[in-house]
């Protein structure tokens, strides 16, 4: 059974490691051994994604099978520039393979798009990788359409990604 809180501080380091795992699964074939590397190291090291657990104005969600954390979403304040202003920004949203297809995805949108609308957001914007269309038809069934790009770096790699939004 999936179940689903907040993140705590204590969890830091196995939602790194989930986290960390995720990315390397959905895009190492994509990249670039040391960008890679580096990228790992800087968003999901301990001055990471671990270290804004916690932080005003980010929330971080997990959704937790038999103690492991299968996925996770962060929402904060959005900080892509073809988003309209007042838009909360879905950050991340990751889910293991093992737990894809098993409505993870979809409660943790759901999280997000009621909490940014409780925090008075006007829209709901996200940046996904161009070339991750599973993502893209996911997020289009919420009504998200592309409106403009945003650069996404990987290491010395840089990759122009569709910014998606949606009005709440």
């Amino acid at each position: 059974m999936i179940d689903y809180r907040d993140a705590r501080p204590e969890d830091g380091p196995a939602l790194a490691e989930m986290a960390s795992r995720c990315f390397v699964e959905t895009f190492g074939p994509f990249y670039k051994a040391e960008d890679m590397e580096a990228f790992i190291a800087s968003a999901f090291g301990p001055e990471g994604l671990p270290s804004q657990i916690g932080t005003p104005g980010l929330a971080i969600r997990l959704a937790v099978d038999g103690g492991r954390i299968a996925g996770f979403a962060k929402l904060g304040p959005s900080t892509l520039p073809p988003a309209p202003e007042g838009s909360a920004e879905l950050k991340q949203l990751y889910v293991l393979k093992p737990w894809q297809g098993a409505g993870i995805a979809a409660t943790l949108m759901d999280w997000a798009i009621a909490t940014a609308r409780a925090q008075g957001a006007d829209h709901l914007s996200l940046s996904v990788w161009e070339h991750n269309h599973r993502a893209q038809r996911f997020y289009a069934r919420y009504g998200m359409a592309p409106i403009g790009f945003h650069p996404f770096t990987v290491g010395d790699h840089i990759d122009n990604d569709p910014v998606w939004s949606m009005k709440l």
